[in-house]
């Protein structure tokens, strides 16, 4: 006889993990299948997100940047620090530390709430019944449910003409493995994935050479902002080629050449190590038998509705197996309201108050929509932006690089669009989501008390701008 279930979920990261706690504190009896496998064998929950993503690179970009202050910016504040040793086995040490600590806890998290963790790979079968295949070579067993949460999760896309060999050539997350900092770096692709990557890297001594296939620099993000963060980054030496495609690889002497095609003319660069970061593609590779009815787009995602309900009755999908930006805060939203949605309860995921980070220096945020789709939406509107420059914490941290901007309807005030570039714009864009969450006009957060000297006055001070009321900024 099967096992039964009242929820299963396919897939132990960001979307996964939460669906699984949110469905057993609503009472539910809940297993989570993850089939993760780290480079040594070992398995722990989390997904790409927390094994060989967002946690793992922001602990190399924290490390980093505090190499690269020490270098650069110390000085300034009358700190000296002699001759700087770099250890990257102890960088990496305490970067695999901290994914320790954080994949350990959802083990934890599991058992206090009651989740079955399944260490193994989950197949849905017709009549939301599933197939999973134990990790550790024991029988296949055949689960029953009356609920399953699609969370699969997706993979680095591989390029045909530069594939990956694992050593000289790698994805994102060999990209965080390295030894030995490379002497020159090549970067394939110069979105969010490339540049923390590709900084990580040129902080510590490698040469950085991007290469975008796009005309424009960071296209997603609002103009004024990717044009300011584009001169910080070639400032801090990353060599960033719009409008390139690489058509292939040649063996080098120590490395790889990338062939690529420049303004019309071929071009040669050689490298000792190579980053592919052009994208990732849903995974979903042994996820469904012939017979489910869940249905795949053309780009191989999980057909959803905005509850992340399929066409089956029972079966939900959510994170980066389905529609939507790849970001792992959308993944949870959309597990925790699966979740709560399979228990009766009201739910929902506003997809036009989802924040994007940038965790470069200085970081890159937004929400809502930029000055241009506003425009192109033909609704009148207005804009506002403010100097980190003119901040007086951000004079007192000696990082002044950035600003802030606002973009707001004229009719009736509201706020459509906040993009930010420079210090800690990925916590100051919080206070900007909430005000979207709660349909908040650019008057609400121009009469709400800003503490001084704080960077989130440079909100407050782009909020007043929007109206040329700016206080400690000329007003255009």
């Amino acid at each position: 006889m099967s096992k039964k279930y009242d929820v299963i979920v396919i897939g132990g990261g960001p979307g996964g993990y939460p669906a699984a706690i949110r469905a057993a504190q609503n009472g539910m009896n809940v297993a989570c299948i993850d089939a993760w496998e780290n480079y040594d064998g070992s398995h722990a929950f989390g997904g790409t997100c927390l094994n060989a993503g967002c946690i793992p690179s922001k602990a190399l970009l924290e490390s980093s940047e505090l190499w690269h202050r020490a270098e650069h910016e110390f000085a300034a504040h009358g700190i000296g620090t002699g001759k700087l040793k770099l250890d990257l086995a102890a960088m990496q040490k305490r970067k695999a530390g901290i994914v320790q600590q954080l994949t350990g806890g959802i083990g934890a998290l599991f058992k206090s709430n009651k989740v079955t963790g399944l260490v193994g790979h989950g197949k849905l079968l017709a009549g939301r019944k599933v197939e999973f295949t134990p990790k550790d070579g024991g029988d296949t067993q055949t689960l029953e449910a009356d609920h399953v949460v699609l969370a699969s999760g997706s993979a680095p896309v591989e390029l045909g003409a530069v594939p990956f060999d694992g050593e000289t050539i790698v994805d994102s997350w060999g990209a965080l493995e390295f030894e030995s900092v490379p002497k020159r770096l090549g970067v394939i692709g110069a979105g969010v994935i490339g540049l923390e990557l590709g900084s990580v890297w040129s902080r510590l001594g490698a040469e950085v050479v991007m290469l975008e296939a796009m005309e424009d620099f960071l296209w997603m993000a609002d103009h004024d902002i990717a044009k300011a963060a584009q001169r910080q980054f070639k400032k801090q030496g990353l060599d960033i080629r719009l409008g390139t495609k690489v058509t292939g690889t040649e063996s080098g002497k120590s490395g790889v050449t990338l062939v690529f095609e420049e303004k019309g003319e071929e071009q040669r660069l050689e490298f000792d190590k190579v980053i592919v970061s052009v994208g990732r593609r849903p995974y979903t590779e042994g996820l469904l038998a012939d017979d489910t009815g869940v249905e795949l787009d053309e780009k191989g995602f999980v057909k959803v509705d905005e509850e992340c309900r399929t066409g089956v009755s029972g079966i939900y999908a959510v994170g980066d197996c389905v529609r939507g930006p790849m970001l792992a805060h959308k993944a949870t939203e959309e597990g925790v309201m699966a979740a709560d949605l399979i228990a009766g309860k009201v739910a929902e995921v506003n997809y036009n108050a989802i924040p994007s980070v940038i965790y470069t220096a200085p970081e890159v945020a937004w929400v809502g929509r930029t000055e241009a789709e506003v425009k192109e939406s033909g609704r009148p509107y207005k804009t506002g932006s403010f100097q980190f420059a003119a901040n007086g914490r951000a004079k007192a941290m000696e990082q002044t690089a950035g600003l802030v901007k606002m973009v707001s309807a004229s009719d009736d005030d509201e706020l459509l669009g906040v993009h930010i570039v420079g210090p800690m714009a990925g916590e100051l864009i919080g206070e900007l989501v909430l005000a979207m969450e709660f349909s908040a006009s650019t008057e609400d957060i121009q009469r709400t008390v800003h503490a001084h000297p704080t960077l989130s006055e440079s909100v407050h001070e782009a909020a007043l701008a929007v109206d040329g009321r700016a206080i400690h900024a000329i007003n255009r």
